[in-house]
């Protein structure tokens, strides 16, 4: 079974979102871990829409990626964009998926706009998942 780690900064929505629906949709064939370099808590929009996909995020929490095993990774996807992603050195294929963070607070915006940009993050994470399929082997 390939093991496969979402990476991000804060862990608290891209990789955390990504964990939970690789987990739904690559269940039995892959073990999936997130982290970060940099992490701080769930973001609680990010667990209100995977809620509305059928997935439950709210137990999760935010991990170093100190608290992963790396060496055992087959695979490594970052999903940072306009931060700096965590690198871990070694021997492992790697993904990027450059997605700006739907978690960066924009002055004089909604609840709902910002849940809308977390649900758009959702979106493409799971899209890329299903393509990525094939490519991974699993």
């Amino acid at each position: 079974m390939k093991k496969i780690a979402f990476l991000c900064v804060a862990n608290s929505s891209r990789s955390q979102m990504a964990e939970g629906l690789a987990r739904a949709l690559w269940a039995g064939r892959a073990e999936v871990v997130s982290a970060g370099s940099a992490p701080t808590t769930v973001n609680p929009l990010a667990v209100a829409a995977m809620a509305e996909v059928g997935i439950d995020i709210s137990r999760h929490t935010s991990k170093s990626i100190a608290e992963i095993d790396v060496a055992g990774l087959d695979m490594i996807i970052t999903l940072c964009a306009e931060e700096v992603c965590p690198y871990v050195p070694g021997q492992v294929q790697r993904l990027h998926w450059p997605l700006a963070d739907p978690a960066v607070v924009v002055a004089g915006e909604s609840e709902a706009q910002r849940l809308e940009r977390f649900r758009a993050a959702r979106d493409d994470i799971q899209v890329r998942l299903e393509k990525s399929i094939h490519l991974l082997d699993i």
